[in-house]
């Protein structure tokens, strides 16, 4: 017995800067300032910290403002491209930057609320979780079509199509949802479209392919699986519990309608690739990060589990820099940020709008139109700053 009591009372000891640590976390609540931290505090040397910031200000996406012009160019190559969701104007570059859950920077209008593109697909992946949570969902291996059965994925291709293959994007589903046909998603920049519209299907978890139609595949299914309109789930599950604002908004295509329980829904889109997915403002993707930084627990309640958490930032086989709709620096794949730790996950959408997640350093970083490829060199430079 007092063997055990003094085991007991060095695990205490061992695990108490830990429970410190968690202690300290800054979660503030629905329309609550945040709490600052001076930069030094934080373990940041301020002017190169600011040098960061400058950069970030600095490099600006280049693509047009109006962003109803700037997805029309950015997906011209498409074939039967149209814009099917509603838009928004955007604003300047804007972002925060977080330690433990305490404001050290922020730069441009934090409360706008902008669109956020592939950046909703982190969050729909969330909403997947939170089925597997609720055991809506057995097992992210079950096929889809246990699921779903009303044609979406019928054939010899489609019906071996499990939840993790969707989640990684490496299902190769075949087909035509609300009247889009997969294979008019993002053709192959070399080649005839016909080589790309009449390929041969590769086997579900051996290739990955970015494709929203797939995505919004997956926001179709859930909807089924949930019975509900998929921001009534996240507002109520999650966007509520970690006291975000009344603001954002999650749009899908105008006419992608589909009827549960005798009930019209709107089936949402994971982007904003012809309109539509997740408006945001930079203030509530940075309560959603902070969520992931602190292993799905909010001030001391679990609101999404840590074993999901985990899986959602494991590498896929086909590719180690993607996870359930998580992007992972991995060194691996071809996205890796060189000079960074590899632990690091981050969502990511067109445009430059990142919600960046550093456990090591205890850091939730999030941008709005940084030019993309500018990210990794100014991520570099706040990691640079970190004393």
């Amino acid at each position: 017995m007092r063997m055990n009591r003094t085991s007991t009372l060095l695990l205490a000891l061992l695990l108490l800067p830990f429970c410190i640590s968690a202690q300290e976390r800054f979660f503030p609540e629905r329309n609550q300032e945040w709490q600052t931290i001076e930069t030094d505090k934080a373990g940041f040397d301020n002017s190169k910290l600011i040098e960061a910031i400058n950069f970030a200000e600095e490099n600006e996406y280049s693509g047009s403002r109006d962003l109803r012009r700037a997805i029309l160019k950015g997906f011209e190559r498409e074939p039967f491209h149209e814009i099917l969701g509603p838009t928004k104007k955007r604003g300047g570059p804007a972002g925060m930057i977080l330690k433990d859950g305490f404001l050290v920077k922020s730069w441009g209008d934090i409360n706008r609320v902008d669109m956020t593109f592939s950046v909703t697909k982190s969050f729909l992946s969330t909403v997947a979780g939170l089925a597997v949570d609720r055991n809506l969902i057995a097992n992210v291996n079950d096929k889809v079509g246990q699921y779903v059965w009303d044609g979406t994925f019928r054939g010899a291709h489609n019906e071996k199509i499990t939840w993790a293959n969707l989640l990684q994007q490496n299902s190769d589903w075949s087909g035509e949802l609300f009247g889009i046909k997969d294979w008019a998603d993002r053709p192959p920049r070399e080649g005839d479209l016909d080589d790309w519209k009449f390929r041969e299907l590769v086997e579900p978890g051996t290739k990955m392919e970015y494709n929203d139609v797939r995505v919004n595949v997956l926001a179709y299914s859930l909807t089924q699986v949930w019975r509900k309109p998929l921001p009534l789930v996240l507002k109520e599950n999650l966007m509520d519990n970690i006291g975000a604002s009344t603001t954002w908004r999650w749009f899908g295509y105008e006419h992608a309608w589909t009827t549960v329980d005798g009930l019209k829904m709107k089936s949402v889109t994971g982007g904003g690739h012809s309109g539509g997915g997740i408006f945001i403002s930079t203030e509530d993707m940075a309560r959603f990060g902070l969520l992931f930084l602190n292993d799905g627990n909010w001030n001391g309640k679990q609101i999404i589990s840590e074993n999901w958490i985990q899986m959602a930032v494991t590498p896929s086989k086909p590719n180690p820099n993607y996870g359930f709709m998580w992007w992972l620096n991995e060194k691996e794949g071809n996205r890796h940020w060189e000079g960074l730790s590899e632990n690091i996950f981050y969502a990511a959408g067109f445009g430059g709008n990142f919600i960046v997640v550093d456990k090591e350093n205890g850091l939730v970083v999030v941008t709005r139109w940084l030019e993309p490829s500018k990210i990794g060199e100014f991520m570099r430079k706040v990691n640079a700053s970190l004393r």
